[in-house]
């Protein structure tokens, strides 16, 4: 039977994806908002999570690409009415993302002071940075462990299972917080930002244990590793290396966001900390639609229905522009009052708003780049979008940012940048799934 693209059926996908991707954002607004309200060094504090966190979701980025690759191709032998054919291939992607996770940890502990350096990191916010890296840097196996089933459920046009783990790991990891941060008199010390770190790293062991659970209570996809390899495999790796490709372009433009900011100091690094987080807050935002872009295309391809797939990207291009002009509203209606959540700091302050109106004004385009991201996931097309990363990172944003420094403009240099490097990538997709699937949408409608 067709897929037959509605509304609702855009909505039943998209509103869970929507929750549960606020959600991961959500976890490091929390850390930053509590940590940037410490009574000690809370500039510096800010800082140091900002640029641990920089890294640590870079790996998470990295690796986390067992989803994206899951999610296409479950979703397309679900299209194609083949699932019992890709049954083993989940446990064995996540038996090998694992193990590379561990390999990460192994390398990246002794070596965590040079890598932060490497971000600029100095004096105290280096030595805070240090602290909350070596605990939070265990989380990284739940949290791939995680995606990956999230990827799973995703393919199987699930995504409200992944709404009800996400929310309640992010209640309790705002818990432990606040509990560990500020600490509770008589009960728990205040930990300051390793606080942060451990509740981080308990709500991923929550969240991983609650996804197993479910994954195997609720759909037939056994996580017991079944020999010979799947002849899916080879093909799912090289989606996951063009995506490593792509993730790592992808991060070299945050860490030139990172380190410029952290070069013009402390007030600056912070202040960027706040901004970027809040930036990851709306791309998780419209990554509801992006998620439904993925699912429905994937399912789409494999149907071969490339009529509903236009109409599709259509519809979904439509909400993004909704909801990337209503951020930009609710942003401008409360600009002042979001900058007091995370800091009372005010040349933190100062700094955030001069540069928040940027940040809003790109919403839109981010949207649509965020959503043609999801389709290509979905179609698998790995390669062309790692090819429009590499294009907006090295010839876009990594010339743009460089310029405008030597012009002395601060914050205001990277995120123009940033902004060059949305529509650098979004428009390309646009035009590139236009030019492919138009043509094969009026020929199965003739």
């Amino acid at each position: 039977m067709k897929t037959k693209i509605t509304t609702s059926l855009v909505n039943k996908l998209a509103i869970p994806a929507l929750i549960s991707g606020v959600a991961e954002p959500l976890l490091s607004i929390t850390d930053t908002a509590v940590v940037g309200n410490v009574d000690l060094d809370a500039t510096e504090a800010l800082a140091a999570v900002g640029i641990a966190g920089a890294f640590i979701s870079m790996l998470v980025w990295v690796f986390g690409q067992t989803r994206s690759a899951i999610s296409a191709l479950v979703s397309q032998y679900l299209g194609a009415n083949k699932l019992d054919d890709i049954k083993t291939l989940p446990a064995q992607a996540i038996a090998i993302i694992l193990l590379i996770s561990f390999i990460v940890i192994a390398i990246s502990y002794p070596f965590a002071e040079y890598i932060l350096r490497f971000y600029n990191a100095k004096g105290i916010t280096l030595g805070y940075s240090f602290s909350y890296f070596q605990i939070r840097i265990f989380g990284l196996p739940f949290t791939l462990l995680t995606f990956a089933i999230f990827g799973v459920f995703r393919g199987l046009q699930n995504t409200l299972i992944p709404m009800v783990i996400a929310i309640l790991g992010t209640l309790l990891n705002i818990g432990l917080d606040f509990a560990f941060v500020y600490g509770i008199p008589n009960i728990i010390p205040a930990m300051h930002v390793e606080g942060a770190a451990y509740a981080s790293v308990i709500a991923q062991i929550f969240m991983a244990v609650l996804s197993v659970t479910l994954l195997l209570r609720k759909t037939q996809i056994p996580l017991r590793i079944y020999l010979p390899f799947h002849k899916e495999l080879p093909r799912m790796a090289g989606m996951i290396l063009n995506l490593v490709i792509r993730t790592i372009a992808l991060n070299t433009a945050l860490y030139f966001g990172t380190a410029f900011a952290t070069k013009y100091g402390a007030a600056y690094s912070a202040a960027y900390t706040v901004l970027l987080n809040i930036w990851l807050f709306g791309a998780f935002v419209i990554d509801g639609y992006s998620s439904a872009g993925n699912i429905l295309s994937g399912k789409l391809y494999g149907e071969q229905n490339y009529v509903e797939m236009v109409q599709l990207s259509q519809r979904l291009i439509k909400y993004a522009i909704i909801i990337g002009v209503a951020m930009c509203i609710v942003g401008g209606i409360l600009y002042f009052p979001i900058g007091r959540i995370f800091t009372q700091e005010a040349e933190v302050l100062r700094e955030f708003y001069a540069v928040f109106w940027l940040v809003l004004a790109m919403q839109p385009i981010c949207a649509i780049a965020f959503i043609f991201d999801g389709i290509f996931k979905g179609l698998g097309k790995m390669a062309m979008l790692r090819n429009v990363l590499l294009f907006s990172t090295f010839l876009v944003f990594v010339p743009t940012i460089l310029l405008l420094d030597w012009f002395n403009i601060k914050l205001y240099a990277v995120w123009i940048a940033f902004t060059l490097w949305m529509i650098a990538r979004g428009f390309p997709l646009v035009y590139l799934f236009r030019k492919e699937f138009v043509p094969k949408a009026n020929a199965q409608n003739l």
